[in-house]
């Protein structure tokens, strides 16, 4: 007995199929069909990657690029909602060095992935059997779309996560420490290690205080020559228990104010300071600042467990990569090294001139701006640097962060040397964003400031600056007054 075979699909029924499913079975033989069929598989690709092939090619492959597509989606609106309304959570889990390599890597894969399903969607229209021109411009569109997402993969991975992952190795590793006070305090020391400096003196030094709370920013400003400062509980207050002194040890000697406490600490010690602050270096810091620190506390009367480090001869660059400062200039001030002799007139020596009135700086202008001193003040020097500062917090909108934001970390990465430790890092964003609402409050410990002289401070004027320090950080709340 015979098995007899299934009988072939009729004329009919096989011109039924062909209607059913035109795009995986097309009519080759119709120009007409087959360039609609193109461009309907290049919409598709590009709306939805994966569904070509989905309807008209490798099923298993379509559903590769559909689930990507839909997860990568998901990521970007959870990553926008968690921005919107959770900040810190976001914050936490971007500040891995592992997770941002994982996202790098991944937007690799899937500009990969789109190119790879773009090419397939071509070679499923068939162009041969195309009308050429419809041919030409289905490729030509369906490559440009394919730039599209594919550059935007690329570019996020290049510009935004790798500077991300770079700029993390800015900050130390560990757990931090929890507000003081209800403040998180950070000494803010500028420095320049340019060519003739015999040892890179603090020239800058302030403390940046920044209310846990609301974010409001408070900046201490401390002169660079204020002498015979205290020193709070350590190594340095059993050597100056009656503040900070001068001294001539061989060669090498140092002044009695701050800012000597380099020579003080490491250049004129054999061991650097390393015997003073043993775990300084470890902890991404160094015996100098340390004992800067331990000053500023006692000087203020609060704890201040971190510090940041600019190396002003690269500030130039950060100020360059947010696009300028403005700054409203009091006095025509000079540029250049400064006098060869004493009694040099400035026109000899000066390289240019800062004119008066309000303009947009450079790095290079805004950092002669920072370091003029021979026809000005070291207190006017003082009060410049706090408005740089505060200028550069006004430039640093979120949408020029965002717009220049490879730059910005580029810049810090390569004048930045800090103690924070990444796991605060969360905090500090969400605080930025609060900051930017609210006027940042200055003090300079000046004649002008507090009433102190730096030069020549009596043992009542460290209480005076504490007392100051702490109605300006804690003002007092008013009582309301009785009806009658």
């Amino acid at each position: 007995m015979s098995v007899s075979s299934p009988p072939r699909a009729t004329a009919p029924a096989a011109r039924r199929v062909l209607e059913e499913r035109p795009l995986r079975h097309p009519d080759s033989s119709s120009p007409q069909i087959m360039g609609r069929r193109a461009w309907w598989l290049v919409i598709a690709n590009f709306l939805f990657p994966g569904s070509a092939q989905i309807v008209a090619g490798d099923r298993r492959l379509g559903r590769v690029g559909l689930i990507a597509t839909v997860l990568l989606w998901a990521a970007l609106i959870v990553t926008i909602l968690a921005a919107l309304f959770a900040r810190p959570l976001l914050t936490t889990v971007l500040a891995s060095w592992w997770t941002l390599m994982t996202v790098q890597l991944l937007l690799w894969v899937y500009a990969a992935l789109w190119l790879v399903l773009t090419v397939d969607t071509l070679r499923l229209i068939r162009v041969g059997r195309v009308p050429q021109r419809t041919g030409v411009a289905a490729v030509a569109v369906a490559l440009v779309l394919a730039l599209i997402p594919s550059a935007g993969a690329v570019y996020a991975a290049q510009a935004v996560v790798a500077p991300l992952r770079t700029g993390l190795s800015i900050f130390a590793s560990g757990p931090s420490v929890p507000p003081s006070d209800g403040y998180y305090n950070f000494l803010l020391l500028g420095a320049d290690s340019g060519e003739g400096r015999d040892s890179m003196r603090f020239d800058s030094i302030s403390v940046v205080s920044v209310n846990a709370d609301s974010g409001a920013v408070t900046i201490f400003g401390i002169p660079r020559d204020l002498r015979h400062a205290p020193f709070s509980e350590g190594p340095m207050q059993d050597l100056y228990p009656e503040g900070f002194q001068g001294q001539i040890s061989g060669s090498c000697g140092w002044g009695s104010g701050i800012n000597q406490l380099m020579n003080a600490v490491e250049t004129c010690r054999e061991d650097r300071g390393a015997g003073l602050y043993p775990d300084a270096v470890a902890s991404n810091s160094s015996p100098a600042v340390e004992a800067t620190k331990d000053a500023a506390e006692a000087i203020l009367g609060i704890e201040i467990p971190y510090h940041v480090f600019i190396d002003m001869h690269g500030f130039a660059d950060l100020v360059d990569a947010l696009g300028g400062v403005e700054i409203t200039v009091e006095e025509r001030l000079p540029e250049g090294p400064g006098p060869r002799y004493e009694g040099q007139p400035v026109e000899e020596w000066a390289t240019g001139w800062i004119e008066e009135g309000t303009q947009l700086m450079d790095g290079t202008t805004a950092q002669w701006y920072a370091r003029s001193r021979y026809t000005t003040s070291d207190w006017d020097r003082m009060r410049r640097q706090r408005e740089l500062q505060s200028a550069i917090l006004a430039q640093a909108t979120p949408s020029n962060v965002v717009a220049r934001f490879s730059e910005i970390v580029s810049a810090g990465t390569n004048l930045v040397q800090t103690d924070v430790p990444d796991s605060l890092l969360p905090f500090l964003v969400d605080l930025a964003v609060k900051a930017k609402e609210q006027e940042v409050q200055n003090l300079e410990l000046t004649p002008e400031g507090v009433g102190i002289d730096p030069e020549d401070p009596t043992s009542s004027d460290w209480q005076l600056i504490r007392d100051a320090a702490r109605e300006l950080m804690h003002p007092p709340t008013p009582t309301a007054t009785p009806e009658p």
